[in-house]
């Protein structure tokens, strides 16, 4: 069993609560907020688990194995390092870090210490993707994606902008299901409900003749998530929120598209109960630091991109 501790109890960290709870392989120990709605939050699940206001006074009361990062993003990087410093195993929710040269550095220390990493791109867990991956038709000549993530304001993570709040999701699918690496980009957005870019597109070119474009926005009229995939075979076309796969081939077929559905999974439950199990049977994550790092980088060159107004090459 994996003793952990929850860092962070805010929105997205009440539920890794729960599910570090449920799992077998599991056993919260305690959690670190130093928000007094952290206890309530706590109150109002019957846990009896201890609260402490900082990782210091956590790392000295308790044993534990592993953390799970659920704070703000301008605090992983810190906390990274804390423990790793203890040689303790990680789950760290996306985006790694907030620049590429720190993300690079808890590569780099992640691999010294030989413990296990894990990136908590939960967009990875959708059972389609395993299907996706076999139709290799669609990925070759110089394919053409269109990735899509728009949602109205919901005034949350306002603390970072819509690249790392939601674009690093859809930069992460292309590298995981593409595997050539992007040459250059351009970004285009703007600012609408805060400081901070709220909608983003980015154009992203291939060496081969390949290119994508990716659109993400919190200020959407509704919700939309797709991920699109094009050449001369047909389109493969992917509804993430409906849950639905889109196929248009040019073979001859009785349908001209077929559209089957696939199953809903609670993402967060799978990522936390594959990362105790690369723990517990010397495995391997399913996003390592190395992927969770190449998302920052493209992150990075986005924003970049975004305040130099020009091409950024990759």
């Amino acid at each position: 069993m994996v003793r952990v501790i929850v860092f962070g109890m805010g929105h997205l960290g009440r539920w890794h609560v729960d599910k570090a709870c449920a799992l077998e392989d599991s056993q919260l120990v305690a959690v670190v907020d130093p928000s007094p709605a952290a206890l309530e939050k706590l109150q109002e699940r019957n846990l009896d688990i201890p609260l402490f206001k900082s990782p210091e006074e956590a790392f000295a009361a308790v044993e534990f194995d592993a953390g799970i990062i659920v704070t703000p993003t301008s605090l992983h990087y810190d906390l990274c390092k804390k423990l790793l410093s203890l040689n303790k195993h990680i789950f760290c929710e996306k985006p790694m870090t907030s620049t590429s040269k720190e993300a690079l550095e808890i590569e780099e220390l992640v691999k010294e210490k030989g413990v296990v990493f894990q990136v908590g791109h939960s967009e990875r867990y959708h059972s389609i993707w395993s299907e996706v991956k076999t139709k290799t038709n669609y990925f070759q000549n110089a394919p053409s994606f269109q990735l899509q993530r728009r949602a109205p304001f919901k005034g949350r993570a306002t603390d970072v902008d819509v690249v790392q709040d939601l674009m690093i999701h859809d930069l992460d699918l292309l590298l995981f299901l593409y595997k050539e690496k992007p040459s250059r980009l351009k970004a285009i957005g703007h600012k609408v409900r805060t400081d901070k870019w709220d909608f983003v597109r980015a154009f992203i070119e291939y060496a081969n003749g390949a290119h994508a474009t990716i659109t993400v926005g919190r200020n959407y009229v509704h919700e939309v998530r797709e991920f699109e995939v094009i050449n001369e075979q047909g389109s493969l076309h992917v509804d993430l929120f409906k849950r639905e796969l889109k196929e248009a081939s040019k073979e001859e077929t009785q349908e001209f598209v077929r559209t089957t559905s696939y199953e809903g999974r609670d993402h967060l439950l799978e990522e936390q109960k594959l990362f105790y199990r690369a723990i517990l049977k010397k495995g391997e994550p399913v996003v390592n630091e190395t992927e969770g790092r190449e998302a920052v980088t493209l992150v990075s060159k986005v924003l970049e991109s975004l305040d130099k107004g020009q091409w950024i090459e990759c």
